[in-house]
């Protein structure tokens, strides 16, 4: 039995390219900006994964030789048949009745926790307790941890993101069942997670495993698609075809759901201790472009509704010149009476002497800059205007005041 699910390497392969690329357009494209956030959410999740170190340190007892001497030779064990090099730290935790195991990673060092009520549960039964260890040093042996906030931009996609993380799921599930020493205990792990700390003594395997068939349907497919985690059913069903030596193959989806589930995407990055503020770096990364895009596109809307005003004072002043043949001194002069007072400049103003129509922009990035609209004699003898700006970025002016 291999260790690795077939799909994990390849699902991998096609988010790390896709999150490399994302990355490198991220920093071309904000000129390094996003490495700012970047070290900002670095800082902001070291100062949470501490809090949770912490947390583990300061409330849950530690699992060591002396404290839980046969947790911890579980650990050891488990550890050194599924070849990782140093047994990871180890905490035991009441977890207000959650019924799981988990893995984290802090500044280097590895850490699982076994949830109290796992632990009593299989107490009669320790080889099953094992596949939940087995489980998180699976996390820990395959780096999902390390590399979870790298692929983390590719990994919202639709499909791909939450396959990638059923993918995990299932090669863990397979270290899980590698550190068993009767591989029926597996399934009981399993069972356990299924039906709780007591009825799952009583659970029928082989009936259970038969709801995994149920999976085929529509609405089914549909939301274990969009999920990061199996069906438990799928997930016991594979495992037991596993301990019996046998590569597992599990039902199919229903087509529709796929063609739906293409157009969700996954929001929920990750999974472990640390998902929610790998989800949170991701967005608060993805806000430097978009945070900046979306006041730019705020900035040019008023500047074009500005303009437009300003068209209409300078239309005043072509129509004194050409009734006076001599320019206004004022806008007031030229029978200009505003039709609303743009948002994000100061009043619109008129240089008497050139005649030129002014807008001095009243927005705290842009501050004291202005866009002016330009009076010249044609051929004909008429006024035409020149829009535009000596100071203000192009890409902020209306199309027709840009070079």
């Amino acid at each position: 039995m291999g260790l690795i699910y077939k799909n994990e390497k390849r699902l991998f392969t096609i988010l790390l390219l896709i999150s490399l690329a994302i990355w490198g357009g991220l920093i071309v494209g904000t000129s390094g900006i996003v490495l700012v956030y970047i070290a900002s959410f670095l800082i902001f999740y070291l100062f949470a994964q501490a809090g949770f170190i912490s947390y583990l340190k300061g409330t849950a007892v530690e699992i060591t030789p002396e404290q839980f001497p046969d947790l911890h030779k579980q650990i050891t064990e488990s550890s050194q048949k599924l070849q990782l090099p140093k047994a990871p730290e180890a905490y035991l935790l009441h977890a207000d009745g959650a019924f799981n195991a988990m893995a984290t990673r802090f500044l280097g060092r590895n850490f699982i926790v076994l949830f109290s009520d796992v632990v009593d549960a299989l107490e009669a039964h320790p080889d099953a307790l094992n596949f939940y260890i087995g489980h998180e040093i699976g996390h820990i042996k395959r780096n999902h941890l390390l590399w979870g906030p790298v692929v983390a931009p590719a990994a919202i996609m639709p499909l791909l993101g939450a396959a990638y993380s059923r993918s995990r799921e299932y090669t863990c599930d397979r270290h899980g069942l590698a550190a068993c020493h009767d591989p029926a205990s597996a399934t009981l792990g399993l069972a356990a997670l299924a039906a709780g700390g007591n009825r799952w003594r009583t659970v029928n395997i082989d009936r259970y495993v038969l709801q995994a068939r149920d999976s085929s349907g529509f609405w089914m497919s549909l939301h274990e698609l969009i999920s990061d985690y199996p069906w438990l059913t799928k997930r016991v069903a594979a495992v037991q075809t596993l301990a019996k030596g046998n590569e597992p193959k599990q039902p199919g989806r229903h087509p529709i759901a796929w063609l739906l589930a293409l157009f969700v995407p996954r929001l929920g990055v990750g999974g472990g201790a640390g998902s929610g503020i790998v989800t949170i770096a991701v967005i608060g990364i993805l806000a430097a472009i978009a945070i900046p895009a979306y006041q730019e596109y705020q900035v040019r809307g008023q500047l074009s509704q500005a303009v437009s005003e300003a068209r209409v004072a300078a239309n005043a002043v072509t129509t004194y010149y050409q009734t006076n043949k001599s320019l206004p001194q004022t806008l007031e002069q030229a029978g200009y009476a505003p039709l609303y007072i743009p948002q994000g400049v100061q009043p619109i103003s008129l240089d008497a002497n050139t005649g030129i129509v002014k807008l001095t922009i009243d927005i705290p990035a842009h501050l004291g800059k202005t866009i002016e609209l330009v009076p010249s004699i044609d051929d004909n003898k008429q006024i035409v205007w020149s829009c535009g700006s000596s100071n203000l970025d192009s890409k902020l002016l209306p199309v027709d005041c840009r070079d």
